[in-house]
């Protein structure tokens, strides 16, 4: 025999258990939860068809109460399978193994249940000896403490097992699951050590040739080959009572069905065909990993005993849920467990020496003590901050943060360490490598990344959504929190009441809405709006319309957003959802894979239904501040009673000219009470009709303060705005100035309102001819020393082209004084701004639709932006772009530091032209930091623009959006999501 095989056979007390650890977490690990019955039922088949060239199809030998007890220990493990499978959540039901040595234990200790089935105690002196005669009474006084350590032993590990979100159907599968299990363990141990027994009764063997009888096999043959024929039928019922609960509950592997995970560009064909043979080899790997744990158990059980194997399998689901996400909490309760359970198991083994009764008592005081510290801690950290869900993010600084001088002054920065776009250029590089690396890679990621971030299943068909944005390559899986946020406050009010307020929404003419009509997986109707917005709002639905349900959508055409709820009636709303309506679905963990059939109240499709009054209020070209604050919290700046109060600086900006590190701060409306009078859709907005009730209203853009429904805007999908490659040119190429044509869009100008509009206040800044601050490095690059200085605007002149080419939304009077005012400059075809390299863009009475074509070319985007869009986890200042304030201190500071100013000219490099040098203004190629940080993000820029802003990523969004919807209008909405692969 061979050396290695001796070594495994001599030690194998320590190998079987160290190899079955191994396989049972990988068993539970990667086992496909819809097809779990599936392996199972396969694997006992696999073993029981190993085991019969051994003990036989059917054999006599034996006791029948060796036979009973077998067929009930598989009727019982069984059953644990099936329970497993009606829960279909692996780590849910993993939180309730951590009893399952206690019920082990119980079952072996229970007097009554010794005496019914004849079990041999565990603590029994001798495993030959009578249950009903031996010393189990004594052992247990001789050993004190027994029951206090296995309270501590399972404590530990229920927490170490313990996930966050489950429901109770799903803990009462679970403990379900682990009673089964003990009782399965309890038996087939009783199966094997009876068969000690069943040796001595019978058959004197075959006659030899001298007339005299031999055994048939010696009493330790005779004795594994019972147990084969134990380890026999209870595979038999395993593959049996597996099987048939298989053919009822789970679905048949073919090429048409998602079942599992789906990975691509791992074999060649289509989709499906790939699909389908990874679900294969999924299953077959675990057929053979199961096959294996399963065999090493039973050796296991009938070496060791179901105490010890029950303490095994529980620190194997311990392995697994490490496994699949650890934490320092989770880590070490995993030590106290494995500890404690070495203690336990030593002192209740008769063979282990009684320890002195003083060290005794000093080790379970320890025990205790180290457990309830633990726990404790444990309870105190998540009573303080721990929640169920979690639906906003906490901002972090991106530098190290300083008290501002002054309160709600601007956050101050640490010039040494370099300029402050360098500082949160880095930051934020560093912030988004991590997020990208942070997705989901399976549809089982994605679905516990959105249990975890929302506290709640997917919506139904979220598999379905999952394979078209893989299949189309979308980047980023996790990021959708902008479409909960938005649908939130809905979750406070029934679907019937959202479905009314809709159908009253597009049941009046003037209400300005593209009405589209979704009926058994089609667009059946579309009315509203202009034929562009009707053809491309439906376009993005067309890949997916067929998995959305019945329902009736509003669009709003105006560029303005329409729904503001007062304050006090948004925090009740959102109260509501997040204390009753999301626990209300959190309760169920095996939701319906599909919408509910089409509601009475809703209509065949053929009509809208007329509204004989309109809720919309009219504020057009008047002022809006009063109006549009409604929903800021009463405690915010924007909500403060005196008509000077001070914008909340600390929030967004840094450095001592206010560079914006927090967009999202720096576009919430609340922290800035300034924009009444230097923002143009407050002044007078061109448009302004807008509802006070909660309506679901879809918009292509908002201000923070309005609860609309974002969603892409068609004018990108329709390719309103294009790039054109052709027209592009070498970064090296282009002009060193900052470059901007447009109108004065923004909001409608009367009685010199004009100068309170925000395009207006940012084009008279960039050209204003008095001198201007900026920041001065007094040292070099590798230690800087940055401080204020005001340098000579003709030294920047040539770094800015902004100029209007046309005034418009104004009465004559005003429309004269700008003209008279501004330098009006010739309309310029849209493709020129690629021969600059620096390009602002700012919002015009909404989002600007030039933004995207801008992030597509070769050049460096300035963006000015309070609307908010789709796009917020997709599109990272100062990764993508450089976001800038509309107060304005640093714009010219930022286009001097990324062009190169400051830094010495290289006449050399100037073109000849009639005999002399001429600057052309082809600089910010040189070396500095500010002109490498300025290229880098114009390629980073270009190149992931390519990738999150096509058509497919509009569409993939669009899905996921109107799936959450669907979801919220559905009467059954508690009870529907996708359960998970």
């Amino acid at each position: 025999m061979h050396p290695a095989v001796e070594t495994a056979l001599t030690h194998q007390h320590l190998f079987v258990p160290v190899l079955l650890l191994f396989l049972a977490t990988a068993a539970h690990v990667h086992s496909p939860v819809q097809h779990s019955l599936l392996v199972a039922a396969v694997s006992w088949a696999l073993i029981w068809v190993l085991v019969i060239f051994r003990a036989g199809v059917w054999s006599n030998s034996g006791s029948r109460s060796r036979k009973t007890t077998s067929w009930l220990a598989g009727g019982f493990l069984a059953l644990s399978q099936v329970c497993d499978r009606v829960a279909c959540d692996k780590e849910g039901v993993w939180s309730t193994k951590g009893v399952l040595s206690l019920f082990v234990v119980l079952a072996t200790e229970n007097g009554l249940w010794l005496k019914h089935t004849t079990l041999p105690s565990y603590f029994s002196p001798d495993p030959d000896d009578s249950p009903i005669e031996s010393s189990s009474s004594t052992e247990e006084s001789s050993r004190p403490g027994f029951f206090r350590i296995l309270a501590v032993v399972t404590v530990s590990a229920a927490v170490a097992l313990s996930t966050r979100y489950t429901t109770d159907p799903t803990s009462v599968l679970g403990l379900s699951s682990v009673i089964f299990t003990a009782a399965g363990l309890v038996l087939l141990e009783r199966a094997l050590k009876t068969t000690k027994d069943d040796t001595n009764t019978g058959g004197r063997g075959l006659m030899s040739a001298n007339g005299t009888f031999s055994r048939r096999t010696s009493m330790e043959g005779a004795q594994k080959e019972q147990q084969l024929a134990s380890l026999r039928d209870v595979a038999a019922v395993m593959a049996v009572i597996c099987g048939a609960a298989t053919y009822f509950m789970e679905p048949v592997i073919k090429s048409n069905a998602m079942t599992w995970e789906p990975v691509y560009r791992e074999l060649r064909g289509d989709w499906k065909s790939m699909h389908y043979h990874r679900t294969v080899q999924q299953v077959l790997l675990m057929i053979c990993v199961n096959v294996l744990a399963n065999t090493l158990m039973f050796f296991m059980l009938s070496q060791q005993g179901a105490v010890r194997t029950s303490f095994l399998t529980v620190f194997s689901f311990i392995c697994a849920r490490l496994h699949m996400s650890s934490s320092f909490s989770s880590i070490w309760f995993t030590v106290i467990f494995a500890s404690t359970g070495l203690l336990f198991l030593y002192n209740s083994s008769p063979s282990a020496p009684s320890l002195d009764s003083r060290a005794s008592m000093r080790v379970r005081r320890i025990i205790f003590l180290v457990t309830i510290l633990s726990v404790g801690f444990l309870f105190i950290r998540r009573a303080s901050g721990s929640q169920y869900y979690s639906f906003t993010a906490k901002n972090v600084l991106p530098f190290d943060p300083l008290s501002p001088e002054i309160p709600l002054a601007s956050t101050p920065i640490d010039l040494a360490k370099g300029h402050p776009a360098q500082q949160l250029i880095e930051a934020a590089g560093k912030d988004f490598q991590s997020l990208l690396k942070k997705q989901s890679k399976s549809l089982e990621d994605a679905t516990q990344e959105y249990r975890r971030r929302n506290g709640i299943p997917p919506p139904p068909h979220f598999d379905k959504w999952y394979e078209f944005a893989t299949r189309n390559t979308v980047q980023l899986i996790d990021e959708f929190d902008t479409i909960t946020h938005s649908l939130l406050p809905f979750w406070a009010i029934k679907p019937l009441s959202i479905r009314n307020r809709v159908k009253h929404v597009l049941g009046h003419n003037d209400n300005a809405m593209v009405g589209i009509m979704i009926r058994d997986g089609n667009v059946v109707k579309i009315e509203g709006g202009q034929e562009w917005q009707q053809q491309a709002t439906a376009g993005m639905m067309k890949a997916f319309v067929q998995y959305l349900p019945d329902m009736d959508l509003a669009f709003n055409i105006h560029d303005e957003p329409r729904v503001v709820v007062p304050n006090d009636q948004l925090s009740a709303l959102v109260a509501k959802a997040q204390a009753e309506a999301i626990p209300a679905a959190m309760k169920t963990k095996s939701p319906r894979n599909s919408f509910s059939s089409r509601p009475s109240d809703m209509n065949d499709g053929k009509r809208f239904e007329e509204a004989k009054t309109t809720l919309f209020n009219r504020f057009a070209h008047q002022q809006t501040w009063t109006h549009a604050r409604l929903s800021c919290p009463v405690g915010s700046q924007a909500r403060v009673f005196e008509d000077d109060a001070a914008d909340n600086l600390t929030s967004y900006a840094t450095g001592p000219l206010n560079y914006v590190y927090n967009q999202t701060a720096f576009s919430d409306i609340c922290n800035s009470p300034s924009l009444g009078t230097s923002f143009g859709f407050f002044e007078r907005p061109n448009a302004f009709s807008i509802i006070y009730e909660l309506t679901p209203v879809f918009s292509q853009s908002k201000v923070s303060s309005f609860q609309d429904i974002l969603y892409p805007s068609p004018w990108y999908w329709f390719g309103k705005v294009g790039y054109d490659d052709d027209h592009d040119t070498t970064w090296a190429n282009k002009t060193n100035s900052l470059y901007w044509r447009g109108s004065t869009t923004g909001g409608f100008s009367r009685n010199g309102g004009w100068r309170k509009h925000h395009r207006q206040r940012i084009v008279k800044r960039l050209n204003a001819h008095k001198n201007v601050k900026v920041l001065v490095n007094k040292a070099d690059e590798t230690s800087p020393l940055f401080e204020v200085e005001e340098v000579d605007r003709n030294d920047i002149d040539k770094m800015v082209d902004v100029k209007f080419s046309h005034i418009g939304q104004c009465d004559p009077g005003d429309c004269a004084a700008q003209k008279e005012f501004f330098d009006i400059v010739e309309r310029v075809d849209g493709q020129d701004a690629w021969w600059y390299k620096h390009l602002l863009d700012m919002d015009g009475n909404a989002f600007s639709g030039r933004f995207y074509a801008f992030l597509r070319s070769r050049s460096l985007t300035y963006k000015m932006a309070l609307f908010r869009e789709w796009h917020q986890e997709w599109l990272r200042p100062w990764v993508h772009y450089v976001p800038i304030s509309l107060i304005g201190d640093e714009h010219l500071d930022l286009v001097r530091w990324f062009g190169g100013g400051g830094q010495p000219v290289d006449e050399s490099r100037f073109p000849v032209k009639d005999g002399k040098k001429v600057d052309d203004n082809k600089g910010g190629n040189g070396d500095s930091i500010g002109e490498k940080k300025a290229r880098e993000i114009a390629e980073q820029s270009s190149e992931w623009a390519g990738k999150v802003l096509r058509n497919v990523d509009f569409e993939a969004w669009f899905f996921r959006l109107l799936l959450e919807y669907g979801r919220i209008i559905d009467d059954d909405r508690d009870s529907i999501g996708y359960p998970g692969p």
